[in-house]
């Protein structure tokens, strides 16, 4: 019995093979553009709450007097309501003392929000950099998959997750446990002091306590991180197929890139030899290497190199001269230098003047010319 096989079934994160290589600039970018990112939500996390809490510190003083004003101004405006309506405050009067007390209320906290909000994001923006990416807020179906959500239960992110998650309950709760053990006897005589000093203890211990727990959550956070660069790092890396495909699309394929620079090549020589009778002197050196000089004072200064190849493309430049009654002057020591110094279309330099002056000299003695 023959077995039928297919190798590419063998073949790890699909036919490309395994996925070593560092993901290309156009790949990261290509993410970026989807909101993938090297990011750690627990650094805003951790530096709003941070934030927080810091402001709480200086800001609670101000807020426990701001709030005892308001609830004692709304209270004094009770009698003044009821009076006239056999104790009962009307709907409308228990309406705008509600608003007026919430408003009281949004503008003592709006600063300590304001601030944290600020803080978190300015967090993320130093993480990914600020780009909008319309493609994150797009509905996509393949997330209301109940089978892949089932699956994210099982992977490794989510028991990523959950260690994170267990590792801050166990610090906060080690934090909160170890803070508290000390202030259980101010606590317990919380009865013997005025409202002012209760606001103020609860106010001290709970700042000073969410410090501490945002401390702690920032050195998680840290760590969060390194482990989300590490784990991008590794999903974006691609297989060599991959990274040849995306060459083919960015660069072009090398075969039609070959294929497009022998075109230009064989235009470039027709048109060579096309000029080559127009030539004054093929120098050579006689079987490697031939060049065609031209020199008219009309249009140049020096001589011109109208035309040059080595062994078969001199032997043709070579045949087209003999062909045209073009001279052939055999200068092994020239026609190298001018082959490997001049290109086609180009001035003769200086340094070459005397040795090309002597060869066309030369020619124009044979034809006659001088």
């Amino acid at each position: 019995m023959i077995l039928e096989y297919n190798l590419a079934f063998f073949a790890a994160d699909g036919p490309g093979g395994e996925k070593t290589e560092p993901a290309t600039a156009k790949k990261l970018e290509d993410a970026r553009k989807k909101g993938q990112v090297a990011k750690s939500r627990e650094i805003a996390n951790a530096a709003g709450i941070f934030a927080l809490f810091l402001v709480l510190k200086f800001w609670v003083s101000h807020m426990g007097i701001q709030f005892l004003e308001v609830f004692s101004a709304v209270y004094n405006r009770i009698p003044e309501s009821v009076k006239g309506w056999n104790g009962f405050m009307p709907q409308t009067d228990m309406g705008i003392l509600f608003f007026q007390l919430l408003y009281r209320i949004i503008i003592l906290i709006a600063p300590i929000i304001i601030i944290a909000f600020m803080v978190a994001f300015v967090c993320d923006v130093v993480q990914v950099k600020w780009r909008i990416t319309p493609d994150t807020i797009k509905p996509k179906f393949s997330k209301m998959n109940p089978i892949s959500g089932f699956k994210k239960f099982f992977s490794v992110s989510s028991l990523v997750e959950l260690v994170k998650s267990l590792a801050k309950l166990g610090l906060i709760g080690y934090i909160v446990y170890s803070y508290l053990q000390d202030k259980w006897q101010y606590l317990f005589g919380l009865y013997h002091m005025s409202l002012m000093e209760v606001i103020q203890m609860l106010a001290d211990i709970v700042t000073d306590m969410g410090i501490r727990i945002a401390a702690v959550y920032m050195i998680i956070a840290l760590l969060d991180y390194i482990y989300q660069k590490v784990k991008f790092s590794h999903d974006m890396r691609m297989t060599k197929q991959e990274v040849k495909e995306e060459y083919k699309q960015s660069e072009g394929d090398p075969q039609i890139k070959g294929k497009i620079r022998q075109k230009m090549r064989e235009v470039s020589q027709r048109r060579m030899m096309q000029a080559l009778p127009q030539a004054d002197v093929v120098i050579t050196n006689p079987t490697h290497y031939a060049v065609a000089i031209k020199y008219d004072p009309k249009v140049a200064d020096a001589p011109l190199v109208i035309a040059k190849g080595e062994d078969y493309l001199a032997q043709k430049i070579k045949q087209i001269a003999k062909d045209n009654n073009v001279e052939i002057v055999e200068n092994k020591p020239l026609a190298r230098m001018l082959y490997a110094n001049v290109e086609v279309g180009e001035m003769v330099p200086p340094e070459l003047y005397q040795a090309v002056a002597e060869v066309l000299a030369f020619v124009y003695h044979l034809k006659g010319k001088i």
